[in-house]
């Protein structure tokens, strides 16, 4: 009797008050007490509302059912495919829908309704896959943000491949609070990539010195990253097969790898070029004069010419203690391991090492202006270090009395960069990567 007075009191009620009516009804619906035939005529009244004409009143629907277990399912499919200020509602919260809907809504609605459903507090990864595949910049952000929602590592590539000059996008998907290598070095090279279009357009570097610096700017990023994973893990030969499929994986970065003493890379590399197990890998890398490794590097495809530089690397790496330096820690240059490269390449006498020849060169003043640095941040750290007050009567020791003199100010360097240096934009690189 109380379902059939409302239908006749709504059919002349303003919007108004058919949004708060439709809302009590709903309520009355989950928690109040009918008998069997009044539940039916209040189900059957709640879906026509489905077709008032006033989105006041489909929303007031739609928040009463949102979080309900026990609404009715159709009318909640019904309300997730609404205009998107009324799905939005549902689509967020609602446990009633399955993945296969969400998809589907995913796929035919607007960026507020796919946005919604990156909000949800948890997400599985079909559903963050699909949001992945056709949702717009906005869904894509949402989507990186949100801590519930379980992001297959593909599903973080794809987002990358179409978002990846956003630089909003990766901010939040290196905010997550874990990212796997492989799309580290996908957010790099996308960095890199935009910041090198950038110094074209601004007409701060011709197209050939942006894409040198771009190149750089990857192979240094790929060394961060490795020198981030466990030894020879499942992340590591990830990283690998990463760096081949996108076309990055060349002889210079297998080479620069050892250089940086990344020889868990260097090895990843191989298996991945050559397809033999890791442990037998691992051996031959040990022995690097015998032919057997000779064999592993023809394998690989790698240059001929450049077998003794691979070689020369191996040596010098055994010679230096993994623990002496802490550049391999960070992915850096190791000078000391590129200076006896460079003396093996020199004393061949080959003019098809000419190129390489000139790229040492190259790593050897980026890892000697890194040194640099470093020297003279330590300088001034222990120059701007407190002075310990001397024990009351005590005379003040001579160092400490040339401490407590002024300090001049230290000029900013003025000088122009040379050609190959690549440090303004390495450091910001590096700054957006190991944001997270």
């Amino acid at each position: 009797m109380i379902v059939r007075k409302f239908i006749q009191w709504s059919e002349n009620a303003p919007a108004s008050a058919r949004a708060e009516g439709v809302g009590a009804l709903a309520r009355a619906y989950l928690y109040g007490e009918m008998d069997g035939e009044e539940r039916a005529e209040a189900e059957q009244m709640l879906y026509a509302t489905l077709d008032d004409p006033s989105p006041l009143v489909r929303r007031a629907l739609a928040e009463s059912f949102a979080s309900a277990v026990d609404a009715p399912p159709a009318i909640v499919i019904g309300l997730a495919l609404d205009q998107s200020d009324i799905s939005s509602v549902v689509l967020t919260r609602s446990p009633l829908l399955t993945d296969a809907q969400l998809i589907d809504c995913a796929s035919v609605g607007d960026s507020v309704a796919q946005a919604a459903i990156a909000l949800r507090p948890e997400l599985s990864p079909a559903v963050a896959s699909a949001l992945a595949e056709v949702a717009g910049r906005e869904a894509m952000i949402t989507l990186a943000v949100n801590e519930g929602a379980n992001l297959p590592e593909f599903a973080m590539r794809r987002m990358i491949e179409r978002f990846g000059e956003d630089a909003e996008l990766r901010e939040a998907l290196l905010g997550r609070p874990w990212l796997p290598g492989v799309v580290r070095a996908a957010l790099a090279s996308a960095a890199a990539r935009q910041l090198a279009q950038h110094a074209v357009e601004r007409n701060w570097l011709s197209p050939a010195r942006s894409e040198r610096v771009a190149k750089d700017s990857r192979e240094r990023a790929a060394m961060i990253i490795a020198a981030g994973c466990a030894a020879f893990s499942e992340e590591t030969a990830a990283l690998a097969a990463y760096l081949r499929v996108s076309g990055q994986l060349t002889a210079g970065l297998a080479l620069r790898a050892l250089l940086c003493g990344q020889t868990d890379l260097f090895a990843a590399t191989l298996v991945e070029l050559t397809g033999i197990g890791p442990k037998r890998v691992a051996g031959l890398i040990h022995e690097p004069a015998s032919n057997a490794f000779a064999a592993l590097y023809a394998r690989a495809g790698l240059p001929a010419p450049l077998l003794i530089a691979f070689r020369a690397a191996l040596v010098a790496l055994t010679k230096a203690p993994r623990g002496a330096h802490d550049d391999i820690e960070r992915g850096g240059l190791r000078l000391p391991v590129i200076q006896s490269v460079l003396a093996e390449c020199e004393a061949a006498r080959d003019e098809s090492l000419a190129r390489l020849i000139a790229l040492l060169r190259r790593f050897e003043a980026d890892a000697g202006r890194e040194t640099g640095r470093k020297a003279l941040a330590r300088l001034r750290a222990e120059r701007a270090a407190p002075v310990v007050a001397p024990v009351s009567g005590a005379e003040p020791a001579a160092e400490q009395i040339e401490a407590e003199q002024p300090v001049g100010k230290v000029e900013p360097m003025t000088e122009p960069l040379a050609e190959t240096d690549v440090v303004v934009d390495l450091v910001a690189l590096e700054k957006e990567m190991m944001a997270a």
